[in-house]
């Protein structure tokens, strides 16, 4: 099986990224379902192979977590309820390939690390622009305090200036005796 023989939608990968626990995560659901495998299996595969999981590859849900990804996330009834869920880290993620030793697995794999690899490659365009429109902001706004001074500066000289007072000299009146 080639990657072109397996076609995933690199959307499909996108919408399953979550951000939980300020991490970008992956629902053991839906991997099992980009793996072809049941929920179950992929967690019991992973139960064989705890030691490859730390916590910072792969950590159990709460049950409020669980609730949050249910409302936000077009969830199937099986999640509001289930008992457990897991959610992979990338590093868990790139782990899963092996423990679970199938052609299909080791393929969706490359997919979902590429897509991995693409957001954190927007994240630094993002962050790289957001710095750049700060300091393009710093700039204008500098230029936009000279450019009013500017104006208020012409507008002084455009203002007409009030004609010069006649100066009153006092008149010595002289009169006739």
């Amino acid at each position: 099986m080639t990657s072109k023989q397996l076609s995933i939608p690199v959307e499909r990968i996108e919408k399953a990224i979550l951000l939980v626990r300020g991490q970008k995560v992956m629902l053991d659901r839906d991997l099992a379902a980009l793996y072809g495998v049941e929920t179950r299996a992929l967690n019991q595969a992973v139960k064989r192979n705890r030691d490859r999981f730390p916590d910072d590859f792969m950590f159990e849900l709460t049950r409020d977590e669980i609730r949050n990804i249910s409302q936000s996330v077009i969830c199937s009834s099986t999640m509001k309820h289930a008992k457990n869920a897991y959610a992979f880290t990338e590093q868990g993620v790139a782990m899963l390939s092996s423990v679970l030793h199938s052609k299909r697995a080791v393929h969706v794999n490359i997919e979902i690390m590429r897509v991995f690899v693409r957001l954190r490659e927007m994240m630094a365009t993002h962050k790289e622009l957001a710095l750049k429109l700060l300091e393009l902001e710093g700039r204008i706004q500098d230029h936009d305090e000279q450019i009013v001074a500017i104006f208020e500066a012409i507008r002084q000289l455009m203002t007409p200036l009030a004609p010069p007072r006649k100066k009153i000299y006092p008149v010595k009146l002289k009169l006739a005796a």
